[in-house]
């Protein structure tokens, strides 16, 4: 990890204006570290980066000695909280074989998880209630075959990955974009405590970083990067997890993609991805073969095969969204009996409703 004052350099450099990730890396290459850069001359940066950058280095922003502190004051506060800079021996290796990885990440828990094998589970923020299943259920079994699951702490699919890795007992790594002591949705602070204390949390931003739309599609390049493969649950066709899936392939990386109902927005990113060459998956066992080259006989199925239900309305409804006209022509049923039917059912977990009058029925996983 970066010792104080080597992490006050780093602090600093990043704080230049105007200077962003691609420039301060082209000045590391020349002088070889932070306290070298900030120390160079200006000919020297002038020759480099241009009188503009010669005029900027050194010379931070107002704000950046009161967030330095409370940079250092957020590191200092509990264990397992780390700062890990580009070049440290704890940088996660994957992360450094990209086009664009962060200078400094700040990691709250285990930093070991960074270099784990790992998948990651992406996916909408508006997931339906069996996208929703699918996550848990990919995540749990592929955290139970050693696999550290990674996401974005998001609502939605990425929360429900986290769960599902939580529940099996597995590493899970959550990539934020926000800074490392914000969470983002709020109601997910719990969640956030329990990822911490197992696995961990991982952000580019500084400690008190608030939500800031344009760090989200920043953050997707980390989760793409730190796993070997993505698997995008569910997505609306112009989704951030679209973004990720891309990344990950550009990152030679692999891409898995679940296929859902023709009638759900949510399903069209993923079919669209399977388009383009992303591997359709039914089931843990998909992914495993491709990532480990098995196809082990116990691995749980996250989409299981299932004969037609013994009951009649579960039966008339299918895998397919249906609406309520829909399922009285299908069953001959009076509205009454049918609407009290799809409420205990609805109650008792097996369907669910969705927006434009739908219901789902739900495959247990």
């Amino acid at each position: 990890m970066a010792a104080p004052d080597d992490f006050d350099a780093w602090f600093r450099l990043l704080q230049t204006p105007g200077l962003g990730r691609e420039g301060a890396r082209r000045l590391l290459a020349a002088f070889g570290s932070p306290e070298a850069v900030l120390a160079a001359s200006p000919a020297a940066l002038t020759e480099l980066g241009g009188p503009a950058l010669a005029a900027t280095m050194g010379r931070p922003a107002p704000e950046c000695e009161a967030r330095l502190a409370a940079a250092r004051a957020w590191l200092a506060g509990e264990t397992l909280r780390h700062a890990i800079t580009l070049g440290d021996p704890a940088y996660p290796p994957l992360l450094l074989q990209t086009a664009d990885p962060p200078l400094l990440l700040y990691v709250q828990g285990h930093t070991e998880l960074l270099a784990a094998e790992s998948v990651a589970i992406v996916g909408s923020r508006e997931a339906t209630p069996q996208g929703l299943a699918n996550a848990r259920e990919f995540a749990r079994g592929l955290g139970e075959a050693g696999l550290t699951i990674v996401s974005g702490l998001a609502a939605g699919i990425d929360g429900a990955a986290h769960e599902g890795a939580l529940a099996a007992g597995a590493a899970t790594v959550a990539v934020v974009g926000t800074g490392p002591d914000r969470v983002y949705p709020a109601r997910h602070k719990a969640l956030a405590r329990r990822i911490a204390e197992t696995g961990a949390i991982v952000s580019e931003y500084d400690p008190g970083t608030p939500v800031l739309p344009e760090h989200f599609p920043q953050r997707n390049r980390i989760i793409a990067a730190l796993a070997r493969g993505t698997l995008v649950v569910e997505a609306a066709p112009r989704s951030g997890s679209l973004i990720t899936a891309r990344l990950a392939a550009e990152a030679g990386r692999e891409v898995f993609a679940v296929p859902g109902s023709i009638h759900s927005p949510q399903s069209r990113g993923c079919h669209a991805l399977i388009r383009q060459g992303a591997m359709l998956v039914e089931g843990v066992d998909d992914v495993l073969e491709v990532l480990r080259g098995t196809r082990p006989a116990a691995a749980l199925s996250a989409v299981p095969d299932a004969d037609t239900p013994a009951d009649p309305v579960l039966a008339a409804l299918g895998h397919e969204p249906a609406t309520l006209d829909a399922l009285l022509a299908r069953t001959g049923w009076p509205t009454a009996e049918l609407s009290a039917r799809l409420l205990e059912l609805e109650l008792d977990g097996q369907l669910a409703r969705l927006p434009g009058g739908l219901f789902q029925r739900r495959v247990a996983g």
